[in-house]
């Protein structure tokens, strides 16, 4: 009879067994080549994004002075903005046009995609190139063609006067002039939250449609019920990107500055002020504090949005 000898196991920690060595490597491997796929958008992202606001918050702390040049002056440009008049005429001016447009241009996208998502509207694909046509064209472009068609004095504007025989028609005018403006913005971007819109309506499962049949609900009942609730999420994304656009409004009036001088001002938005404070006063320091001071506005407005979006949708 011959002895076996009992087998001794080493003690922990001094062997790793080969297939745990394997996975390591393997997960090693697979971190550094999902880095490999992300760093193009991380360098662009830190460039593009992180370096110009760290750059902009590191000139809103400092003053360009007579004497002692560029000097740090710390939350000195924020304090003075605080009590700049022009700046808060500007920024009631956005917000003013956010509270009326907005509603209006969400509204008639709504109903745009409502009524081509039925089937009792014909040719809808056409309707809805037709509508989303316009957010195509370049917004220079059609700040210009809106701009020729509300002049005064040779525009189609002008030619309804004149027909008319009187000065009805003023889109030029100090009271009117926002009013053209957000028609403009309505006429732009309408065709861009329709399709926000119609696509998450043709997600809905066609099973709630069938159910709602069988249970006699109209219509107006299959909207109310099925079709709004499940449009709560878009409408939300479309009301956050609706208010950064308010607020960064700037093209529009910024072109029809050169139709109307005398009644759109320099400092008509926060960011054509930003804009002529940099470009036109040499004043980077100030331009870089409404900036950066809007930028935090707009986000916070915006989160709140969602936050309060988010918690109706949980309910």
């Amino acid at each position: 009879m011959t002895k076996t000898s009992p087998v001794t196991t080493p003690p922990a920690g001094t062997l790793r067994p080969e297939p745990a060595r394997r996975r390591i490597r393997s997960r090693g491997r697979s971190e550094w080549k999902g880095l490999a796929f992300v760093a193009p958008f991380l360098v662009v992202f830190l460039l593009v994004f992180i370096a110009p606001v760290v750059y902009s918050i590191y000139l809103s702390l400092f003053r360009e002075q007579l004497i002692g040049g560029n000097a740090f002056v710390g939350l000195d440009n924020y304090v003075e903005l605080m009590g700049d008049a022009q700046f808060w005429e500007g920024f009631g001016r956005v917000t003013l046009f956010l509270l009326v447009q907005v509603p209006v241009m969400l509204a008639l996208a709504l109903v745009a995609a409502l009524a081509i998502d039925s089937a009792r509207l014909h040719a809808s694909g056409f309707f809805r190139i037709v509508i989303f046509l316009p957010y195509a064209v370049p917004a220079v472009v059609a700040v210009l063609m809106w701009g020729f068609i509300y002049g005064d004095n040779f525009g189609l504007a002008a030619n309804l006067n004149d027909w008319l025989g009187s000065d009805l028609i003023t889109p030029f005018a100090r009271e009117w002039i926002l009013v053209s403006i957000g028609n403009i913005v309505t006429w732009e971007f309408v065709g861009y939250n329709m399709l926000i819109f119609y696509s998450a309506l043709r997600v809905i499962p066609t099973d709630l449609y069938e159910a709602a049949e069988l249970d006699g609900a109209g219509p107006m009942r299959v909207v109310s019920g099925i079709k709004l609730p499940a449009l709560r999420g878009a409408i939300v994304i479309a009301t956050i990107f609706s208010i950064i656009g308010s607020y960064q409004l700037f093209n529009e009036p910024n072109i029809l500055r050169t139709l109307a001088p005398n009644i759109i001002t320099t400092y008509f938005t926060p960011n054509m002020y930003a804009y002529n404070l940099s470009f036109s006063g040499q004043q980077y320091n100030a331009s870089a504090t409404v900036a950066i001071v809007m930028g935090v506005f707009t986000a916070v407005i915006a989160y709140v949005v969602q936050l309060r979006g988010s918690r109706k949708e949980e309910r």
